[in-house]
């Protein structure tokens, strides 16, 4: 079967990269890979991490972009993508605009459409933006559904979606796991000397803060509960990665800039990040992907969110959700750095996430369904490009 892997952003060629290494492994694939470079310097650090070849470099992004212009920019790009790797299957993950242009230029030119990570929902339009459509209409576009967990099956059945639905953990165990066995094997080549600067003698609280919904004074009131938090705690200190988006940015340094013993961090690798996560007694974010990432390895995780789409770790115990106002995450926070016993249950709770075998199980069901559409263009009647006569 010839396969065409997309992805644009770095947690979807996180969550992409040890499928793409299964499937050129298999002798019945053969795999071509696009990438949109969405977002291109953490992108690019992600595929010479994983050692990821890339066919297809649209190189998409542009300064301030709209999503208008990104959509329309990456639909045109599709169509030269998918004439010259002519694939039987199109595969996409999770919810970026990548993911939804490639699923829909899929699904113009009747290529059969695998979704992993199919079925997260938060049930809110707004939350995340765009990405709860996005996630939406991709399972509608899709043929094969990857679901991470029963309850995101679940929700692809209360929209009708029944068939060719699997139930299979999620890619990124199998990134996490793959990264720190290669990361142990040579510290030194993947871990900048910035981050020898945290004091081995001190809990490391990390945060990751980024999504849109939370910008302004969202964000403002969770970087004045990291203040309050490195006050009531002596013994704590704050390791922040700041997205490089304005925004984001301003907001990190103008409420944290300078504070002793919060080290704000550049953007780091994956390597540079899951070894941080590994370090981490306690971790704030309202990062999907480290909701799944950090049960796996024992720490207990706050989500910065009024809703998840990933509720499985809460009802598991492995997460907390606390929202974005300054005393809830405090009193949290506090707790769980005070009590013991309270931070032992959320670090010994069961990962719902997977076990790093959910590559291989794609693979294999894959194998077995073929593909679920014929693989050629249709014929040209009417108009090409509205279908209409």
């Amino acid at each position: 079967m010839r396969v065409l892997v997309v992805f644009g952003t770095r947690p979807e060629a996180i969550k992409l990269a040890p499928l793409i290494h299964r499937l050129r492994a298999a002798p019945d694939f053969t795999v071509r890979v696009c990438s949109t470079a969405q977002h291109r310097e953490m992108t690019d650090q992600v595929v010479r991490f994983f050692e990821l070849p890339v066919d297809y470099d649209l190189n998409i992004m542009r300064p301030r972009q709209s999503l208008f212009r990104l959509s329309a920019r990456l639909l045109r790009a599709f169509e030269t993508v998918l004439d010259a790797a002519n694939p039987d299957l199109v595969i996409v993950q999770g919810d970026t605009t990548s993911a939804l242009m490639a699923a829909m230029a899929g699904f113009y030119a009747r290529r059969s459409i695998v979704h992993v990570e199919a079925g997260l929902r938060s049930h809110r339009k707004d939350a995340p933006f765009p990405e709860e459509i996005n996630r939406r209409l991709i399972s509608h576009l899709a043929d094969y559904h990857f679901a991470p967990t029963p309850r995101a099956a679940a929700n692809l059945a209360a929209e009708g979606i029944h068939e060719r639905v699997w139930v299979v953990g999620n890619t990124v165990i199998d990134a996490l796991f793959w990264a720190l066995a290669r990361v142990a094997q040579a510290p030194e080549r993947w871990l900048r000397p910035a981050l020898r600067n945290l004091d081995p003698t001190r809990r490391v609280v990390l945060v990751t803060a980024h999504r849109r919904e939370n910008w302004g004074p969202r964000l403002r009131a969770i970087c004045g509960a990291v203040r309050d938090l490195v006050a009531a705690f002596p013994d704590v200190q704050v390791a922040f990665p700041v997205h490089p988006n304005p925004r984001v940015r301003s907001v990190v340094e103008n409420v944290l800039g300078g504070l002793p013993r919060v080290h704000l961090l550049p953007p780091l690798t994956y390597p540079e990040f899951v070894w941080l996560m590994q370090q981490a007694t306690l971790i704030l974010t309202d990062s999907g992907g480290v909701q799944e990432e950090a049960p796996a390895l024992g720490k207990p995780v706050l989500v910065l969110r009024d809703v998840t789409e990933r509720p499985e770790g809460i009802e598991a115990g492995v997460a907390q959700l606390v929202g974005t106002r300054r005393e809830g995450i405090v009193t949290a926070a506090a707790q769980l750095l005070r009590d013991p016993e309270a931070y032992r249950r959320m670090a010994r709770a069961t990962n719902p996430y997977g076990d790093g075998q959910t590559c291989a199980k794609i693979v294999r069901l894959l194998r077995a369904a073929g593909p679920a559409t014929s693989g050629q263009r249709p014929p040209t009647q009417g108009n090409p490009t509205t279908g209409q006569g």
